[in-house]
């Protein structure tokens, strides 16, 4: 684990970002958890590049876990239940039969093929969900659990705040992460003003010198998969997601967005409008760049049936990137469905 209290190592530039990112997955493909391994799979196999350095390793692990589990070993057989099952579906694929993430775009969406995410567990994602607050449980999943230890990519103060920061398992977006603030206080997944301030001052920070680093948020009841206060970090430094470009009218542009996103450029007008929301029990999903929050409103999950093809939309969806996890969806799927889709989660007055 990467711990340095300044961060200024780490996040001194995009390249110094990147090669720590690199350089902690590579020394996970060996670590002695199931769990860690599939984790510095999945997150390899998200991207080609890294796919390819970590490949020979990679293939070696596997084959080592095989011979594990085919010769009882206990530290193979005593292994997490989610994990378990994970590898015998990545066993039955193959390890040659293995594809990094592919992407097209359809109109100005974005979609993506990414067979590993389809072996995500679900956690609370299928759960019905009717109140944006639920008390944290300490029995249930968490990011304080010992066996998350060396998963951490980075722990230290950034902002004044203590955070973690640890790799996103199945990955759907560059260099994803979780960002875990303030641990140990075991918040649930609840914004308030304090937590929407610090999350608004690193992102100002770490905008200095990461300029593609933003943050997506997705309430309790907006696919949030964990009820322990989390948001996913990302790294896009290129005209970023289909919700930033310039032509739809909440960036100043002529053309409607097909749900009503609210862009802030004020961090109290922005608290102000989260606030409403919590007071009307009202979902949403965020997505935060240097001093610019998007804001998208939607109904609670469980109270609409969605489409087979996805397993949900959350924060990165609301932004117009959408994952599918079979390839016939990925190449069949059209705009005008996607639209379909966005439009069956617009609130009506």
């Amino acid at each position: 684990m990467t711990t340095d209290r300044s961060g200024a190592t780490v996040f001194a530039s995009p390249k110094a970002y990147r090669d720590a990112f690199e350089a902690r997955l590579a020394r996970l493909v060996g670590e002695d958890t199931l769990g860690v391994f599939i984790l510095a799979l999945a997150n390899a196999n998200y991207d080609g590049a890294i796919f390819d350095r970590l490949h020979g390793a990679l293939r070696t692990a596997f084959g080592h876990w095989c011979d594990r589990f085919d010769g009882g070993d206990p530290r193979a057989a005593a292994a997490a239940e989610d994990d378990v099952e994970v590898f015998a579906r990545l066993r039955a694929l193959g390890f040659g039969h293995l594809t990094a993430a592919r992407r097209r775009h359809l109109g100005p969406w974005e979609l993506q093929f990414n067979p590993l995410r389809g072996l995500r567990p679900p956690r609370m994602s299928n759960a019905v969900v009717n109140r944006l607050y639920k008390p944290f449980d300490p029995g249930g999943f968490h990011f304080n659990k010992p066996f998350l230890r060396s998963e951490i990519f980075w722990e230290g103060e950034l902002a004044g705040t203590p955070v973690r920061l640890l790799f996103n398992k199945f990955p759907f977006a560059d260099l994803h992460g979780l960002l875990v603030p303030q641990a140990a206080s075991n918040r649930p997944q609840y914004f308030d003003a304090e937590i929407h301030e610090r999350v608004w001052d690193i992102a100002m920070l770490l905008g200095r010198t990461l300029p593609g680093i933003g943050f997506g948020y997705n309430a309790h009841g907006a696919y949030a998969s964990v009820n322990h206060l989390h948001l996913q970090v990302f790294m896009r430094a290129d005209a970023g997601y289909p919700i930033e470009s310039m032509r739809w009218r909440h960036n100043g542009g002529s053309e409607t967005y097909p749900l009503a996103v609210y862009r802030f450029d004020d961090r109290l007008v922005a608290w102000a409008a989260l606030r409403d929301l919590h007071v009307r029990d009202i979902a949403y999903n965020l997505v935060y760049r240097p001093g610019c929050l998007y804001l998208v409103k939607r109904p609670m999950q469980g109270s609409y049936v969605h489409s087979a093809w996805t397993a949900g939309f959350a924060w990165s969806e609301l932004a117009g990137a959408f994952t599918t996890l079979t390839l016939a969806d990925f190449e069949g799927l059209t705009a005008t469905r996607i639209e379909a889709e966005l439009a069956g989660l617009v609130i009506r007055p």
